[in-house]
């Protein structure tokens, strides 16, 4: 039988997972951003003959795309990731493309009041004047001759502004396919772009979502709970484990993608479900608190044991298909799952434990 691992100083085990905690604090820091959240191209291609990737990033490096290129077999052959960070001529595009629209609504509305006002003609022409130089540099990118000046009305040059974004982000993504196709031999390729602007908001879209399920998490918790220290106490293993897993991802190199920022999501409500099985159980039983603590242990870890299966056989999964999908969502849920085990029986359940053992001795010196 196994010992209760709660017997004696129990709150030594609190040094593991504050030892974690602290170092993840240190590592977050250095994730490594996926194209998702940080902007650039991801191509992928299925080989029809064997490259080294180290030759293939050294003449990618001469037609001028310097980003990283990872090569590897699968069942369905040799793969080739490229992922090259945005250029500065299609991030000037977008920021151009971005300053340009929400500038136009407003020279629109100007137009149709100047007519009855001078001051707002003057206004209408200065905003003119600024949306002329926008479609201007615009149209430079785009190797155009044309000029503002050229457009009768605002619909045409708004067509023009859109029709020399598209040469851009063409151009762009023209001169990716011929560098590879001097290099490479493929049967399929599959070419994704995040623009900058578009990472902007897959951020601050991932921020409300954490704020969201955090306040809502906080909610439910004070509700179902009822006890300030235990909640606390279920909120601490919870964020613990998350910052276990980002520290994680972080040491072993695992981006921060949408799969990834998914599986963070999927381990808060793992965390929660494991802690407040272990906080419900040590307040609703009868019994010595440290044996309360022991008997949710066997359970828990069960049930995490179970899960630690389950993602550990997606994993081997993907090293075997080498899908980025599967390697992100199941690296991370591991990550998470371990950093579980420590955070909710070497954290939470300290914390339980003191709280109850602190409370039964106040009331038996009532």
């Amino acid at each position: 039988m196994i010992e209760n691992i709660y017997k004696g100083d129990y709150r030594l085990l609190a040094v593991i997972p504050i030892l974690l905690i602290v170092a993840s604090l240190f590592l977050i820091p250095n994730i490594k951003m996926g194209v998702d959240f940080s902007g650039g191209t991801l191509i992928s291609l299925s080989l029809s003959e064997k490259v080294s990737a180290e030759t293939l990033k050294a003449n990618l490096e001469n037609d001028g795309l310097i980003g990283t290129v990872r090569v590897f077999d699968s069942a369905l052959g040799q793969q080739v990731e490229i992922e090259l960070p945005q250029s500065e001529e299609l991030t000037k595009a977008e920021r151009l493309k971005g300053d340009f629209n929400s500038l136009l609504n407003q020279v629109i509305s100007l137009e149709v009041q100047s007519s009855t006002d001078q001051k707002i003609l003057n206004e209408y022409i200065q905003k003119k004047q600024e949306l002329d130089s926008l479609a201007n540099q615009m149209f430079g990118l785009a190797k155009s001759e044309k000029k503002a000046d050229d457009f009768a009305n605002l619909n045409l040059l708004q067509k023009e502004f859109s029709n020399s974004y598209n040469i851009v982000f063409n151009n762009y993504q023209n001169g990716i396919q011929n560098a590879i196709n001097k290099y490479v031999k493929y049967n399929a390729i599959s070419v994704q772009t995040v623009s900058p602007l578009l990472s902007v908001k897959f951020i601050e879209k991932a921020v409300w979502v954490v704020i969201g399920a955090g306040i809502l998490s906080v909610i439910f918790v004070f509700l179902f709970i009822r006890e300030l220290i235990p909640s606390l106490a279920v909120i601490s293993g919870a964020v613990a484990d998350i910052i276990i897993a980002l520290g994680a991802m972080s040491l072993f190199q695992i981006p921060f993608t949408l799969p990834s920022f998914a599986a963070l999501l999927m381990l808060i409500g793992f965390s929660l479900d494991t802690d407040i099985l272990l906080t419900m159980r040590m307040i609703k039983r009868k019994g010595e608190p440290r044996e309360k603590a022991f008997d949710a242990l066997k359970t828990g870890t069960t049930m995490s044991l179970a899960a630690i299966i389950a993602f550990g056989t997606l994993f081997i999964v993907s090293q075997i298909t080498h899908i980025p999908t599967y390697y992100e969502i199941s690296s991370v849920a591991l990550a998470g799952l371990i950093g579980d085990l420590f955070a909710t029986w070497g954290l939470n359940a300290i914390l339980m434990i003191w709280y109850l053992e602190r409370k039964e001795h106040g009331i038996s010196q009532g």
